[in-house]
């Protein structure tokens, strides 16, 4: 099982939420710190003990990594993973996104949330994504859980690494996940890659 977390909040109430990514290494806020205690303490109601945790080089996915470690009985030490970093939105970086969606248009930002295709500035090496995603399924122990935690960039690719996965992402309005949310993919009992939930925030 993998279990795929989006970070909890960067952005305090009130604030203009922006377009941030790689070049932006935003801590948590309060809130975001309390959405991932939520997370740690969920996981912990499901009984879900992970073996292995991947995450981002970023500070806000390291801190929501901590926090839901912090629940666990001999949490395994997080590993830094480079393909689940954030994008880098290139022009649009650290913009409202009203700059953006005038920048890019309505059709290439659906184009984005729905299929995972980048805007034409954006730094995202799409390719590269889901093959480290799909290399990690392959490798993968199905006995085991791993959690990952990441960004909402980064995310979707996971998605994009398998037949069963796409078709599943292809049926929803979009690929996001909510900050401080979750998505789960599992294996099906012939052993393929399912989409078990996606967007879940506890």
């Amino acid at each position: 099982m993998f279990v795929i977390v989006r970070h909890g909040n960067t952005f305090e109430t009130g604030d203009q939420p922006r377009r941030i990514g790689a070049p932006t290494d935003l801590p948590l806020t309060g809130q975001g710190i309390e959405q991932a205690r939520a997370l740690g303490s969920h996981f912990a109601d499901m009984g879900w003990q992970f073996s292995r945790v991947l995450v981002s080089p970023l500070k806000r996915t390291r801190q929501t990594a901590g926090e839901i470690l912090s629940t666990q009985a001999n949490a395994p030490e997080q590993e830094s993973a480079a393909f689940l970093r954030e994008i880098d939105h290139g022009p649009d970086e650290d913009q409202p996104e009203e700059v953006v969606l005038a920048r890019i248009g309505e059709d290439a930002l659906r184009a984005w949330e729905t299929g995972a295709v980048p805007p034409t500035g954006w730094s995202v090496d799409r390719e590269g994504r889901i093959a480290a995603w799909r290399d990690l399924f392959e490798d993968a122990d199905p006995g085991e859980a791993t959690l990952l935690v990441t960004s909402n960039g980064a995310a979707r690719f996971a998605l994009m690494a398998a037949q069963g996965l796409s078709d599943a992402a292809s049926t929803r309005p979009s690929l996001k996940l909510p900050t401080g949310g979750y998505g789960v993919i599992g294996y099906s009992d012939l052993g393929q890659l399912q989409l078990v939930a996606w967007g879940v925030r506890p």
